[in-house]
């Protein structure tokens, strides 16, 4: 971080890695970690920066878990395979949500039985398991629960076993994602606020090391979680940010706004001769083929690859990392000589996940 904050009260809106990273960022300009006799991490602050407290926050002020061990590349879903999701989609939009949910339910309860059994899979729908799955953070502090969730990840990493419930999730979100274009309203509102928080958090699952420093400053008594809730608002007073939720008020003399990536509009591109053709166009997002060329205007049509992962999630939500960027990076090149077979139409709005 290039800019220098004072010890003092800094907000972080978010909770994930990328607010976890900014909380790293202030924290180090301030102290320093290290390791004690017993190994363990620790934040050691500045003598004169006593005054510094982080404060994480999100509507759930659930953290995220450790990174878990799998088996890599990914085994292949028996139950929730590309043509059964297909079979699911070419059916119709009507019931679209409901009818993929009884998929996933099906694979769940073959891959991971007992956890399905656990948490009554066999009576949640596709609004209701979200609740399920994240129960147990909801009922925890979230950093007692974040070093119970080391300690497992830890141990399951030493051992190479997988837990089966949490890597059906994490390549069930990739072939789920094949029916978010296929949506109408209604589901695509359930889908965002139930089932796409689900796969997000799976697959968000965050560096162990990035853990132990967060439990370290909050040994040091430097950081804490704010929960707050679905309706709270945001506003600048005298030089500082002020949160009202829950009927209190939680003042910040730095608001940092750590979300991470957002889902971009054609009027959001930075190149202004080609945001000026493209809203000409009428179009909302990019008219981007399968092979990420431009298909509209027609002057650019093949000519302009479009790689951009924030301008490519309003219908793919789950697209992120090395992997898919690989990948999008074989497909620009496979353009130079094949023509796009596909077009994106879809808008999808990732704001309110």
């Amino acid at each position: 971080m290039d800019v220098q904050i004072s010890a003092c009260r800094v907000g972080i809106l978010g909770t994930s890695l990328s607010a976890i990273d900014a909380a790293m960022a202030v924290a180090c300009q301030h102290g320093d970690f290290t390791t004690g006799a017993d190994n363990a991490l620790q934040f050691i602050c500045k003598s004169d920066s006593q005054s510094l407290k982080l404060t994480l926050m999100s509507r759930s002020g659930v953290l995220p878990e450790a990174d878990f061990y799998c088996p890599l590349p990914y085994e292949s879903l028996n139950i929730a395979t590309p043509e059964a999701i297909e079979d699911v989609i070419v059916h119709g939009q009507k019931g679209l949500l409901d009818r993929i949910f009884r998929i996933i339910v099906q694979q769940l309860q073959d891959a991971a039985p007992q956890w399905s059994q656990e948490i009554a899979l066999e009576t949640l729908n596709a609004d209701t398991f979200p609740e399920a799955y994240f129960a147990d953070r909801l009922e925890h502090e979230p950093f007692e629960w974040a070093k119970r969730n080391l300690i497992e990840v830890e141990r399951n990493k030493q051992e190479q076993r997988t837990v089966a419930w949490r890597y059906t999730l994490l390549r069930l979100h990739e072939v789920i994602e094949e029916i978010v274009p296929h949506l109408d309203p209604p589901d695509e509102k359930r889908f965002k606020q139930g089932l796409a928080r689900v796969f997000i958090d799976n697959y968000a699952a965050i560096p162990s090391e990035s853990v132990r420093r967060l439990l370290a400053l909050h040994d040091a008594g430097l950081i804490e979680i704010l929960t707050l809730g679905a309706d709270y608002e945001r506003t600048n007073e005298q030089e500082m940010t002020v949160i009202y939720h829950h009927g209190r008020r939680s003042e910040f003399d730095v608001f940092i706004d750590a979300r991470g990536q957002r889902a971009l509009q054609s009027k959001d591109i930075p190149f202004p001769t080609l945001r000026h053709q493209l809203l000409a166009c009428g179009d909302e997002i990019p008219d981007i083929g399968e092979d990420y060329t431009l298909q509209a205007p027609e002057n650019a049509r093949n000519r302009i690859a479009f790689g951009g992962l924030p301008w490519l999630m309003h219908d793919r939500p789950f697209i992120q990392g090395l992997v898919v960027s690989a990948e999008i990076g074989a497909a620009m090149a496979r353009a130079l000589t094949q023509r796009a077979l596909r077009r994106r139409h879809k808008l999808w709005n990732s704001d309110d996940i």
